[in-house]
């Protein structure tokens, strides 16, 4: 929200995506993929895939984003900005999407018509 609200002027290290759209654009990235995530939690295990795939996409951009201005010399301190998102947003994302799901109690099954339970 902070974007949108009172964007920046050219932030360092994030050339690359304020060369394609205004970081007011890519604060919506943020906001949406928030929005599928949250929504996807309320799914049944196993249908929640698309949640983690949109929180893995906004701090991945960015790392990237991050990268690239290391590698053309832009913004040398980028690199660890990048590590940052890579090891505390996308590597945790990753490694929550395998915990397996123990404490959650199966479905109840329902019963047939006419038989009792």
């Amino acid at each position: 929200m902070g974007f949108i609200v009172s964007p920046q002027q050219d932030p360092a290290g994030l050339q690359l995506l304020t060369d394609r759209c205004s970081l007011a654009s890519w604060a919506w990235l943020w906001i949406i993929a928030g929005a599928v995530t949250a929504g996807s939690a309320f799914l049944r295990i196993g249908r929640d895939r698309v949640g983690f795939l949109a929180a893995l996409a906004p701090p991945s951009v960015w790392a990237l984003a991050y990268l690239s201005a290391v590698l053309t010399g832009e913004y040398a301190r980028g690199g660890f900005v990048a590590v940052w998102y890579l090891t505390s947003h996308v590597g945790v994302i990753c490694w929550a999407s395998t915990v397996p799901e123990y404490s959650v109690p199966p479905p109840p099954r329902r019963a047939r018509k006419g038989k009792a339970t």
